[in-house]
């Protein structure tokens, strides 16, 4: 036998199982095995797929159980988001940098991060300049999607001010609460990652009959299988941050 040195282990993250459904369809419709046409040996990689609860605490926890069960190759993770930028109900972005937006304290009309405080260097392990910047390029292209900076909360930004003091100071395109749990924990663990988020509603509106959810979960969905696919053409070395550093 030829060894199946091609084959990955992709896992799939998500908060809920609602937002990516029919990715879930789809993984269950294609069970692993050699490909028509493929050489012997060569297989689809395998998925797996993880929900993780919604929120950093759940998500990282839930990451952390898995990579110590098992490490994946490549940690995809998807979810719908709020936005900050106005983009449309069901664009979807790849996040390709993360700030922890709420990590901190609010002081006299002003929010002050734990960089601002002096209670972590803005450089220190693994952050870049106060981000959680993902290096995986050629894996990030493979997307096909455009890259933008997120923040991660766990109180969804409702408040004026608050907005405007991330617009002013963070410039985030989308929100989530579970964005920097996958960057801080795969960083720190050295596993190949990438976030995709579809805009459900923008950012402070409240009346959800101003969103639109079923368009991001379709295509999210659409494009979240979509890089499955495309990640089936590709071997291991995309996740060798090495060879594009």
């Amino acid at each position: 036998m030829i060894p199946d040195i091609c084959s990955m282990y992709i896992l799939l993250a998500a908060a809920t199982t609602f937002e990516i459904q029919p990715a879930i369809g789809f993984l269950e419709g294609r069970a692993p095995g050699p490909r028509p046409g493929d050489a012997a040996g060569l297989r689809e990689h395998e998925r797996g797929v993880l929900i993780t609860g919604i929120g950093s605490v759940a998500t990282t926890h839930s990451l952390m159980r898995q990579i110590g069960r098992r490490k994946p190759d490549i940690i995809i993770q998807a979810g719908i988001a709020g936005c900050f930028t106005g983009l449309p109900a069901g664009e979807v972005v790849l996040v390709c940098e993360e700030a922890p937006g709420d990590l901190g304290v609010w002081e006299g009309g002003t929010f002050k991060t734990i960089f601002d405080l002096g209670l972590c260097g803005k450089d220190a392990n693994p952050f870049t300049d106060g981000l959680l910047v993902n290096p995986y390029q050629r894996l990030m292209d493979l997307s096909g999607l455009p890259a933008v900076r997120g923040i991660t909360v766990n109180e969804i930004t409702t408040a004026t001010e608050r907005i405007a003091w991330h617009q002013q100071n963070t410039a985030p395109v989308v929100e989530s609460m579970e964005g920097s749990a996958l960057h801080y924990t795969c960083l720190e663990e050295e596993v190949a990652f990438i976030q995709i988020r579809s805009v459900s509603n923008d950012i402070g509106e409240r009346d959800k009959t101003k969103w639109n959810i079923p368009a991001a979960i379709r295509n999210l969905n659409e494009r979240l299988i979509g890089l499955l696919q495309e990640l089936d053409k590709h071997g291991p070395e995309l996740t060798n941050k090495k060879i594009f550093a």
